[in-house]
């Protein structure tokens, strides 16, 4: 259907210039051309022409005259012309120009992956989900989960097929890519879903992204949806199981929604509430007075369940010297870290405060 709707538009061309005109895509096979006897050739090394230059400009080689072109989701095309005239560089120029317009429209009616882009980013009416969704033979009920894909490098063509590659079904498993950072794999289950087999599929995600594209990934994964229409919800979930776990469990990379806790109650509370609850707890001395040794006492006491010879034991301290320090804690905030009340609001106000330090994203 894509090949057909740029076929014919190059008919029409030809009618115009009088000149062989074509289409090539990032396999550097001639997609369409107004010689179809061309059509199915490769022309070997055409895209590293354009390597350094920009993608406007226009190329003469052999009699031909070539335009590259980028569409909205990254993906790159050559238009060529025969000559090396102004005629044939103004029919690239306006061919690239129908061509995004022809594909954008072919993306939109046909094109499965860009559908689903849009339901995930709310780039589509509601009412008109259903009726493309039946239109694409798409399944509107299946337990789907969305794993956003955070790569630490800038994305290449040959990461996004690595992952295209872990997950072959396209009709059922979609891999969307975002930005230069951010590729959305949406896993459909055919089986019941279970909690082991999610983060299985993001560990896989993560260590064959390691391994073949040599990259590191934090990975934020949904709840399971029901519905295709609660897609772009199961993505704003995955988005925020990344921000959350940016703040809150830094040593962590793959993080679900369904496992944030309280983390995920204070990153939706206003900044301006969370401050508040701050000078609340800490009416006597700001929580920035604590020095870092004292930290670390604090998040190890937590670690070892208040329990102080514990904790003393894993310090290599002894059992006095952590009371006098868990004493001078209770002098400066007025909050007794032995007694559970105290100790739970002392560790909310901390990850409060680690919440406000981190300049968070809201979504």
């Amino acid at each position: 259907m894509q090949s057909r709707l740029f076929q014919n538009a190059l008919a029409q061309l030809k009618k115009d210039v009088k000149r062989t005109v074509g289409v090539i895509d990032d396999a550097e096979m001639i997609m369409a051309c107004s010689d179809e006897s061309k059509i199915g050739n490769t022309l070997d090394n055409i895209m590293t022409v354009f390597d350094g230059h920009n993608s406007g400009e226009i190329k003469h080689i052999a009699g031909y005259s070539y335009k590259k072109v980028e569409t909205f989701n990254k993906s790159e095309y050559i238009i060529f012309c025969e000559g090396e005239d102004e005629i044939a560089s103004n029919a690239c120029a306006f061919l690239g120009m129908h061509f995004l317009t022809i594909k954008q429209y072919y993306d939109e009616k046909y094109d499965k992956n860009s559908f689903v882009k849009n339901i995930i980013v709310d780039n589509i009416l509601p009412g008109d989900v259903l009726y493309r969704t039946r239109e694409l033979h798409l399944n509107i009920e299946a337990e789907r989960v969305v794993y956003l894909v955070r790569m630490q490098k800038n994305i290449e063509n040959a990461a996004v097929d690595i992952l295209q590659n872990l997950f072959p079904d396209r009709s059922h498993d979609f891999i969307i890519r975002i930005d230069d950072h951010d590729v959305v794999v949406i896993k459909e289950f055919k089986f019941e879903v279970t909690k082991d087999a999610v983060i299985q599929i993001a560990q896989n995600i993560a260590d064959t992204l390691s391994s073949e594209a040599m990259t590191a990934a934090s990975i934020g994964i949904s709840t399971v949806v029901d519905e295709i229409q609660e897609l772009s919800q199961a993505y704003r979930e995955a988005r925020i199981a990344l921000e959350v776990g940016k703040v809150f469990d830094t040593e962590k990379t793959i993080i679900s929604y369904d496992n944030l806790g309280i983390g995920r109650l204070i990153y939706q509370l206003p900044t301006t509430l969370c401050e508040l609850f701050l000078n609340e707890v800490f009416k006597k001395e700001s929580i920035n007075v604590l020095d870092n040794e004292t930290i670390y006492t604090i998040q190890k006491f937590f670690e070892n369940n208040l329990n102080v010879s514990e904790t003393s034991r894993k310090l290599f301290v002894h059992r006095n010297t952590l009371v006098y320090r868990l004493d001078k804690i209770k002098k400066l905030t007025g909050l007794d870290l032995r007694e559970f009340d105290d100790a739970i609001i002392f560790k909310v106000a901390m990850m409060v405060n680690k919440y406000l330090t981190s300049e968070p994203t809201r979504i």
